[in-house]
Parts: C-alpha cells; sequence; structure tokens
C-alpha cells in the first residue's frame, strides 16, 4: 500500500510556526510533544541566561566599536529582574556615576545600547552585527554616536536614562525579545527621540525579529538608520512615525 503524501509537507517547509500537528487519540503525537517540550525548554533556558560581557566587547572591537561601557540596571540578579520589570529601566548608582564621567562635553545625536533584555543569547549572537551595521549607517548621515553601552539586566526604557546621561538628541537600544518557541534568539530594537525618564512604549519605535530566520541584520540596519534620521528631521518618534521608504519614492 502507497503511503498518501502529506498535504501539509510543502507550508511546513516554509514556516517554523507549529501547524497541522495531528493527534494521537486525544493527545499529540509523540514526535510533536517532544518538540513542543524542547522549544520550551530553549525559551526557557534563554530567559535565564547571562550576557558575557568580555565576549561582547571582543565583537564589538572586531567591528570597531569595542569596549563598551558597562553598565548595569538597579535588578541586581536575573530573579529579580523577572520578577521586579521596574528595576530593569532604572540605572544602579555606580552606572550613573560611570555615565556621568563618560558623557561627551558636547553631547551626541544618538546613544547605542547593547542590552540582555529577555534573551542574553540574541543580544549576544546578533547586537554586534547590528551595532556595526547601524553604526555606519549614521556616521554617514554625519550623526555624531556616544560611547556603546552594554547594560546588564537591562529592560527597553533603560535607553531613558543613558540617553539623557550621554546628552543624546536620540537612543536606540538593542537587546533580547522575549522567547517564542522555535525563536529563542530574536533581537529587537527600540529607537526613542528626546530620551528621558518617563517616556512611553508609545514613543518608541520597533524593529523587531531581528535574527538569520526573520529580519536580516542589513535590512534591519537600513530600516534603524531611516527611523533614526527622520525622527531627528520631523521631531517625532513613536506612533506618529511609520516606515514610509516606499512611498517616499527612491
Amino acid at each position: 500500500m502507497t503511503a498518501r503524501p502529506d498535504p501539509w509537507a510543502d507550508l511546513r517547509s516554509l514556516t517554523r510556526a507549529r501547524i497541522a500537528l495531528g493527534r494521537a487519540g486525544g493527545s499529540l503525537p509523540t514526535a510533536e510533544w517532544l518538540g513542543f517540550s524542547a522549544a520550551h525548554a530553549a525559551a526557557r533556558d534563554a530567559v535565564w541566561a547571562e550576557l558575557d560581557l568580555d565576549r561582547l566587547d571582543a565583537d564589538l572591537g572586531a567591528r570597531g566599536l569595542g569596549p563598551s561601557l558597562r553598565l548595569a540596571s538597579q535588578a541586581p540578579d536575573r530573579a529579580t529582574y523577572l520578577r521586579r520589570p521596574d528595576l530593569g529601566r532604572r540605572l544602579d548608582a555606580a552606572s550613573a556615576a560611570r555615565l556621568a564621567a563618560a558623557a561627551p562635553a558636547g553631547g551626541c545625536d544618538v546613544a547605542l545600547l547593547v542590552g540582555d533584555g529577555l534573551s542574553a543569547g540574541a543580544a549576544q549572537g546578533h547586537a554586534p552585527a547590528l551595532a556595526a551595521a547601524l553604526a555606519a549607517r549614521l556616521r554617514a548621515r554625519g550623526l555624531a554616536l556616544g560611547p556603546v553601552a552594554a547594560v546588564r539586566q537591562a529592560r527597553v526604557a533603560v535607553q531613558d536614562p543613558v540617553g539623557q546621561a550621554l546628552g543624546a538628541r536620540a537612543a536606540v537600544v538593542l537587546l533580547g525579545e522575549r522567547p517564542g518557541l522555535g525563536a529563542p534568539e530574536s533581537l529587537g530594537a527600540y529607537l526613542v527621540l528626546g530620551p528621558r525618564p518617563g517616556r512611553t512604549d508609545a514613543e518608541r519605535n520597533c524593529v523587531s525579529n531581528v535574527r538569520p530566520e526573520g529580519m536580516p541584520v542589513e535590512g534591519a540596519a537600513d530600516l534603524l538608520a531611516w527611523l533614526t534620521g527622520e525622527a531627528l528631521w520631523r521631531g517625532l518618534s513613536g506612533v506618529g512615525l511609520k516606515d514610509e521608504r516606499g512611498l517616499l519614492g527612491p
């Protein structure tokens, strides 16, 4: 008896989404259950992983950006960070002092940060390449960058006190996104104009899913550079600023 071809095979080859899982009685087939369990374990591991700052500095330095300005949020450890998102948005006292000493006298156009976020592996694996590609594009636009900051136990809004302390007109933070099943190492990038504590998420632009299976690094760098330039020119960021590159012509 000839086995019938799987009608979902072609679609599965195009996506890592969990589709047409099938069933064994009232449950999932064993292979699908094991796959789900493995993906769930990878997501949990990603959340608890720590950022290796020595390796990050080496990777940034190889691309002409290191060493980083090492900072930490007010979350003293990973467990506290996961329970207290508010502490991940604020710098500890030692980091605030280090920033004050490192701030450029005349400020800068853009503060660039790398943070662990909810997936240190994403920041470790993809942030150096994206930071270098973005820095090259911003400098080509004549924009001055502050020192690259590497922040442990970082939430998105930590870009606000860092950008403010560096006298930056805008800030961009690259950090690991909340892991998904099958996508534990996805990097996100967030732009805010006029960084200062109190900025809301509605005032930020997000470029998401930066990873080999998602948005390519070069494409993300192109979009972030365009958004940053438009934010500085128009005087706004967030919900009022959209990707209009296809509407504005070449």
